[in-house]
Formats: C-alpha cells, sequence, structure tokens
C-alpha cells in the first residue's frame, strides 16, 4: 500500500463519492449524537424565531463530519450555503467578496479557518458582531473608512486544531461543537448505507471488518469500502464478505487494528532509532519522511488515543504496546532487543 494513503485519503477525498454519500438530513447523520441534538435544538429555535442561526465551530481530526453537517444546517435552515477554506483567502478583499455577496440568512462556511491570516481575522469581527465591514480605500494620505451593512449571515468555521485560534475569534462564536472518533458499529452503519447507495453487495460482517480498520473516521470507511468493491469485483464477484474484506484490507497493509504502513513505520523509528523516545517532532519527520504537520495532525492522534504512543515534554514516547505491537521487547530506557 502506498505509505502516504491515510493522508491522502484525508487531504484529497473523491469529490464526486464525498457528494454521493455525504448525508443531506440530520436523520441521515449516524454518530455524534449529543452534538448533532443539540445542533438540531438550536436550528429548530432560529426557524421558529424566523431568525439566522448564531455562528458555529466545528472542531475535530479530519474527515469527521464537519462539512457534511454544514451543509445540513443550511439545508435544514433552509439557507445558502457558501464555502471557502482559511488558506484559500489571502487578502482582505477576497473575504469582503465573500460578505458582500451573501444574502440574508445564508451559510458561510469557511474550513480550516484557524489558517486565516491574522490581519484578514481581524475583518471578521465586525462582520460576526455587528453585521457590518469596514474597508480600508486607497493608501497613504488618502487612506478612508467605507463602512458596509451586512446582511445577517452565520459563519460557520471548522477547525483541527482550535488551539490556533485567537482569543478574540473563538469567543465570537457562542455555539462551540467537538467532533470526536466514531465507534465501530457507527461506522458499520455508515459502510451499509455507503454500500447500498454505491451498488456494493456487502455482509454486515464484512461493513464491520472495514469499520474496525477505519480509524474511527468516516471519510477512512468510506474509501476503504470503495478499494474493497474493487478487490470484490476482481477476485470475488462483488460480494464483500469478512473474509473478502480482511483479504483486500490485509492486501492494502492495514491490519486489523487499523495501522498502516506510516503508522509501524513511526513506531519502529521511535524504538529503534531513538530507544524508545522521547524524540521530537522535526527529529521523528525525518526519519519517517513525513511532513511534521502530518504527522502531528493525521497521524499522532490516532496512535494516541489507541495506546501506542504518547506525547511528554520532552517528545514522543512509544508505549508498551508498541513493542507488542511490533515484536520487540520492552526495555524502559535502554536500546530495544528483536524477540
Amino acid at each position: 500500500m502506498p505509505e502516504r494513503m491515510i493522508s491522502d485519503v484525508l487531504a484529497k477525498p473523491d469529490a464526486a463519492l464525498e457528494m454521493t454519500l455525504r448525508p443531506s438530513l440530520f436523520s441521515e447523520f449516524t454518530g455524534q449524537s449529543k452534538v448533532k441534538e443539540r445542533l438540531e435544538i438550536t436550528v429548530a429555535a432560529a426557524r421558529k424565531r424566523g431568525e439566522a442561526i448564531d455562528h458555529i465551530l466545528l472542531n475535530g481530526p479530519p474527515g469527521r463530519g464537519t462539512t457534511t453537517l454544514a451543509n445540513i444546517i443550511a439545508k435544514a435552515m433552509g439557507a445558502n450555503l457558501k464555502s471557502t477554506s482559511g488558506p484559500t483567502i489571502e487578502k482582505a478583499g477576497d473575504l469582503a467578496g465573500l460578505l458582500t455577496n451573501l444574502e440574508e440568512g445564508d451559510v458561510l462556511f469557511i474550513d480550516e479557518i484557524h489558517r486565516l491570516q491574522k490581519t484578514i481575522e481581524e475583518y471578521l469581527y465586525p462582520a460576526m458582531e455587528d453585521f457590518k465591514l469596514d474597508i480600508i480605500i486607497d493608501q497613504g494620505p488618502n487612506a478612508r473608512s467605507v463602512r458596509l451593512n451586512l446582511p445577517r449571515f452565520t459563519l460557520i468555521g471548522a477547525t483541527t486544531r482550535s488551539g490556533l485560534l485567537t482569543a478574540p475569534l473563538l469567543t465570537r462564536f457562542p455555539i462551540r461543537e467537538r467532533l470526536d472518533y466514531y465507534q465501530a458499529p457507527e461506522l458499520q452503519q455508515i459502510v451499509l448505507r455507503s454500500a447500498r447507495l454505491l451498488g456494493v453487495e456487502i455482509e454486515p460482517n464484512g461493513a464491520m471488518e472495514i469499520a474496525r480498520r477505519s480509524r474511527g473516521t468516516p471519510r477512512i470507511a468510506n474509501n476503504l469500502l470503495r478499494r474493497v468493491r474493487d478487490y470484490a469485483e476482481v477476485r470475488h464477484e462483488g460480494r464483500v464478505t469478512v473474509a473478502v474484506a480482511d483479504q483486500a484490507l490485509a492486501m492494502l497493509e492495514i491490519d486489523e487494528n487499523g495501522l498502516d504502513e506510516m503508522d509501524k513505520r513511526i513506531l519502529e523509528s521511535i524504538i529503534v532509532k531513538f530507544g524508545g523516545g522521547p524524540v521530537g517532532l522535526g527529529s521523528l519527520a525525518v526519519a519517517v519522511g513525513e511532513e511534521p504537520d502530518t504527522l502531528e495532525e493525521v497521524y499522532e492522534p490516532y496512535l494516541i488515543m489507541e495506546g501506542y504512543l504518547k506525547r511528554t515534554p520532552q517528545g514522543r514516547v512509544a508505549t508498551e504496546l508498541s513493542y507488542r505491537k511490533l515484536g520487540v521487547k520492552f526495555r524502559p530506557g535502554s536500546q530495544p532487543a528483536l524477540l
């Protein structure tokens, strides 16, 4: 399997597949039950009052459904959704163009909002709070400020790293929700629904096998379903059983715990090259040939959650579970020995 499979699945999902499989109603959205309930109540109350809903910040690891929820909220409100992302807003004029084209009640979705430039972020403050936009015209002695009135709109921001948001921006989101990892039974339901939409014949146990190895992430589950479907069509007449799913995922080098080649390379580097740690993120990134941000945002959260890795003030440290996973004798404070 390509070493970057998990990061590619998260960073570059198939757009057509995403649109086909994405739920459009709260009732179709699986998982995140508490978050979903609170958002449903918020939407229902806003519709009852005939108002735009408050600004919402959705936080959580990539692939958990932030974009899907933004679409569902906009549809439930009967509003238009306009989407962008933090890195694509390069200057204040880009943001001004987006805001001035909004209509009453529209929803503006900004993905990766933590990557907004700070100078641009400041333009959002009056827009979110007072629905006004201050634009500077000309430069130097001729510079003047023009204030524009904006329609009442809802900003939905999505971030994988809420700690990078400034306090002034964070406090302007009255509603803040975190999307956590999914449990295997929830992912099984997502896989079964996606298989139905894609016309894939799949057994419940086969769906569970895919779900168990999907790292608690619906996007990965849907993408693995496609890979398993391909394998089943070529080797097993298209029917996905638990045995077929296991063979397909084994071919992709995704083990029974959902770890792929890069996960194992990370653990092996910490244990063998750095004596179990602690090791800094930069050194680890060089050792495995991956970007530090990708390690920190894509791979590490799952490894930490599953108990293979821990972060300390001194750096990353492999746990005893990692040693057992790689078949290495656990000797804290000394060089590892292969069993």
